[in-house]
């Protein structure tokens, strides 16, 4: 299995370790990322306005490069993969859009879209398998209950991005499972912890960020994790309980040395 890959600028900088566990464990169950050179910041956010162009042209790239290689676009980070998700939607049904981006980039072929973006878990779902994910741990979790803490990009809105049941989502749960802990299900496990708001409004991200943890922690959680930095950041900020990314514990299942931030 082979796929070019975007890691982002956090998993790159400021959190490199989880880029690290990303791609051990990767190579560990057989999987080749090859990073894309010379890749872009993807923006974080989704530019919504129909006429914000140019915000979408690094994804563009990334997305273009994948489609020169004849490879699907493996991304880690939920922010990036809702950005590259959303842009390729726009560069497959919007017109306008696909018209500006190929002019201004003067790409030849065109770029119509025809990238598959790939987040991590899918790739762990659906081509390694979670039954064979299962099979190769070989220091199953046990007696560990973790709470899937999904947040919003990842999985909104449905109709574009895909990922799984916006209101009942299960694939970290059994992501969870086959590593041989037990998935712990809560209420608010897909609701804002408040996100970009710690820029503009702190109250707003310790208030939601607060919830989620306590609401995780009421209901058995160990620790929770998550896939999106963002939200791991903040709910670490505010949380009694240990937050982590989805690959620390993939990694420690796996018996792959855990990475230090470099």
């Amino acid at each position: 299995m082979v796929y070019d890959y975007y890691p982002g600028c956090t998993l790159k900088n400021k959190a490199s370790r989880l880029d690290i566990s990303a791609r051990r464990a990767a190579e560990y169950l057989g999987v080749e990322m090859r990073e894309i050179p010379q890749w872009q910041c993807c923006g974080g956010v989704y530019p919504m306005a129909g006429n914000e162009t140019a915000p979408k042209l690094p994804s563009v790239r990334a997305l273009n490069d994948a489609k020169t290689d004849g490879l699907p676009l493996l991304t880690v980070c939920s922010a990036c993969y809702h950005v590259m998700k959303s842009v390729n939607y726009d560069m497959k049904n919007g017109e306008s859009v696909r018209t500006k981006a190929n002019s201004y980039m003067e790409l030849d072929p065109p770029y119509s879209g025809e990238t598959k973006v790939v987040h991590y878990l899918e790739m762990l779902r659906d081509d390694v398998g979670f039954d064979e994910l299962s099979k190769k741990a070989v220091n199953p979790l046990k007696n560990v209950k973790i709470a899937a803490y999904y947040g919003c990009m990842i999985l909104r809105p449905s109709a574009i991005i895909g990922f799984d049941d916006a209101e009942n989502p299960s694939i970290m749960e059994n992501f969870i499972a086959a590593l041989g802990a037990e998935p712990v299900v809560y209420p608010l496990r897909n609701e804002c912890c408040g996100g970009y708001m710690t820029a503009s409004d702190l109250s707003v991200t310790e208030k939601n960020s607060r919830r989620i943890a306590e609401n995780a922690e009421k209901h058995g959680a160990d620790f929770i994790i998550t896939a999106c930095p963002l939200c791991m950041y903040n709910l670490k900020k505010y949380s009694g309980i240990p937050v982590k990314y989805f690959t620390e514990p993939l990694c420690e299942a796996l018996g792959i040395e855990a990475a230090e931030d470099e």
